[in-house]
């Protein structure tokens, strides 16, 4: 059974740092995608930040760029997103998801979310 899961969320204030973690069991990370997701109440969920499978390209939303960084360990099955500067409006839950690359249909794999609540 496949499962991500997402940790290190919780309350910061505004201009303070988070990191979070997915860890994934039941599949390898090396031939995935990995992409960080956030909803807030009445958004839809966005892409925030997204790591090819070797890590040899990222892509991050304008809203983040230059604030957040995503990385991989593949040996550890392990996705991370370093969170800095952070704004009220970056609160959301924090979504992993998991691509296969190359496969049709697609086969993805989501994590539970993490909550992140940036306040004063």
């Amino acid at each position: 059974q496949v499962q991500l899961v997402e940790s290190g969320g919780g309350l910061v204030q505004p201009g303070g740092s988070l990191r979070l973690s997915c860890v994934a069991s039941g599949v390898t990370l090396s031939s995935y995608a990995m992409s960080w997701y956030r909803q807030s109440p009445g958004k839809e969920r966005e892409l925030v930040a997204a790591v090819s499978p070797t890590s040899d390209n990222t892509e991050y939303a304008a809203s983040v760029e230059g604030r957040f960084t995503i990385s991989r360990d593949n040996a550890r099955n392990t996705v991370a997103l370093e969170m800095n500067s952070l704004k009220p409006e970056d609160t959301a839950i924090y979504y992993c998801k998991a691509i296969l690359i190359g496969k049709w249909p697609p086969v993805e794999y989501w994590g539970q979310g993490t909550q992140v609540t940036v306040s004063s």
